[in-house]
């Protein structure tokens, strides 16, 4: 009789789970049993292995196989798990040292001809195993660079079982040919999902369908839109742009990741975990080092944005966009119960889903930007435009966003059409993004220097509590927001909100605390009513 074991790595979500893959040989009828919760694709993976370990040169044992996989009380998917179950069924048949596999994390999918293919989600498999204490983990190739960037962990990247086998046994390791030049490397197709690259939203794209990082000075004139982007990238706060069509409100979305600061070592790792289980990570880039943009279409399902799926719960577009942007574009058009389900996470900075395979957790704090039309033809607001939609059609129309949404809404800001002179150049070139960028990087690390020792890093997660007696405001700064309270113009969470905008602004013109003027502009910002203090660039 004879036993070895192995590691490898279930994520359920975006988090790992450690897996020991037992290996049992006893004397019977050859046969293959797999046992321990696998879903249909960890089934397939009986042939696979048997295939990839006579064509890697080894011998199958023909005896009674049984290979567990514990815990057992996990489910447990996808072909990730083939490298770990080859080596537990060599090391129990004595082909190789079961010691030099017990304490070693494999994670591939075996080709019929023994060639090691990439899965996705390696980062958060990687990081679960350094958690639980691993330091030793076997990727394929083309994902070792993934697998780098979780420190203290020893990283082994093989193209084929051959090799894995001669370099566990001090043997020499064979020659591997690399796939052909000028031709598409078919072993990455493990790691994109079918549609579920740039084209679905997750970065701007250009007229030849390439990503590209649109500058903010290519917006025509809308100076208080500009300066509310600024505003809302400095702090983190979640925009509205309402306006008629084509005066620019998907232009300013797509050029706010232009001026968000770059992403730091753990949102990085944050980020790019993510995308590695959504399979929508670009190949050759293991780390994401930008703020990510998503982009759904309007007809998106709650399932879509939040997260869901067949079994396990996989991200949605909330958990693509942490630690970035998420932009609804036609954002009334969106179904009701698609926009309430954004409530939670625009709170917490995460997202809960309960399924009958289990509750997963998903990352999910983004920068939420809103862009609607005044009416279904979206001429409500101009001058002699011919809208003919009747007022309970406008009613109707501006409904579709819920009051407890909007209230979770820092910045309102209604967009102008262009006028000719701004259009023609005559109003001359706006700021470019990188000057943007770097006011907004200053007014972050003030937010960063004023929070440190505390778990927030941005004025929009600090809570009320914290805002209304550890952060000081300057005295009276706050009796225009009081009063509008009383009035019931404001809510509780508005209150909040107002002070955390007018921390903002007071750290874009570098001030030690928000004054009565600061608060004007975030009211105003809020509301869209003017409190005599105008939006210019001296007010920022």
């Amino acid at each position: 009789m004879g036993f070895a074991r192995a590691c490898s790595v279930a994520l359920v979500g975006v988090e790992g789970v450690v897996v020991e893959v037992q290996a049992d040989l006893e004397p019977g009828v050859a046969a293959f049993t797999l046992v321990g919760l696998p879903d249909k694709s960890l089934v397939e993976s009986r042939d696979r292995v048997r295939a990839a370990v006579v064509n890697s040169g080894a011998e199958w044992p023909q005896k009674k196989l049984t290979v567990g996989l514990s815990p057992a009380s996990v489910p447990k998917g996808g072909s990730g798990f083939d490298l770990a179950v080859a080596c537990a069924v060599l090391g129990a048949a004595e082909r190789i040292d079961p010691a030099a596999i017990a304490d070693v994390v494999m994670i591939g999918e075996l080709g019929l001809d023994g060639r090691v293919r990439p899965v996705r989600g390696v980062l958060p498999a990687v990081l679960a195993a350094a958690e639980a204490g691993y330091r030793h983990v076997v990727v394929p190739e083309q994902t070792a660079g993934e697998a780098a960037l979780v420190p203290g962990i020893s990283v082994l990247g093989v193209r084929s079982l051959r090799q894995l086998i001669a370099v566990l046994g001090d043997e020499p390791v064979p020659e591997e040919p690399s796939a052909d030049r000028g031709r598409p490397d078919t072993m990455l197709a493990g790691l994109m999902v079918p549609g579920a690259g740039l084209g679905t939203g997750l970065a701007p794209l250009s007229a030849d369908g390439t990503a590209h990082r649109p500058d903010l000075a290519d917006v025509a004139g809308q100076g208080r839109a500009r300066k509310a982007l600024e505003v809302a990238a400095a702090g983190g706060h979640h925009l509205l742009l309402s306006g008629p069509p084509g005066a620019g409100k998907t232009m300013l979305a797509e050029r706010l990741t232009a001026i968000l600061p770059p992403l730091s070592r753990q949102e990085s790792l944050e980020v790019t975990a993510v995308h590695s289980v959504a399979g929508i990570l670009p190949p050759g880039e293991p780390l994401i080092s930008r703020a990510p943009y998503c982009a759904p279409h309007h007809s998106a399902t709650m399932q879509s944005l939040v997260g869901g799926g067949n079994g396990l719960p996989r991200p949605g577009a909330v958990s693509l966009a942490h630690r970035g942007v998420l932009f609804l574009d036609e954002a009334p058009e969106f179904s009701g119960r698609a926009l309430d389900a954004l409530r939670q996470p625009l709170e917490s900075g995460h997202v809960v889903v309960a399924r009958a395979a289990g509750v997963v957790r998903l990352p999910a704090r983004f920068l939420m930007i809103l862009a609607a039309n005044p009416c279904p033809c979206g001429r409500h607001t101009l001058t002699g435009a011919g809208c003919e939609c009747p007022p309970s059609a406008v009613r109707r129309y501006q409904s579709r966003l819920s009051g407890p949404l909007l209230d979770r809404v820092d910045l309102r800001v209604e967009v102008e059409p262009v006028g000719r002179a701004d259009l023609m150049g005559g109003g001359g070139r706006g700021e470019s993004s990188a000057g943007v960028a770097a006011r907004v990087r200053e007014a972050r690390e003030r937010a960063a220097e004023r929070l440190a020792g505390t778990p927030w890093t941005t004025n929009s997660e600090v809570p009320g509590h914290e805002l209304r007696t550890r952060l000081v405001t300057a005295p009276g700064a706050l009796m225009a927001a009081e009063r509008d309270m009383e009035r019931g113009a404001l809510t509780a969470r508005g209150l909040d909100r107002v002070l955390r905008v007018a921390w903002t602004v007071a750290d874009l013109r570098a001030a030690d605390r928000p004054d009565a003027s600061d608060v004007a502009v975030a009211l105003e910002l809020r509301t869209g009513i003017q409190r005599g203090a105008p939006m210019k660039a001296s007010a920022l």
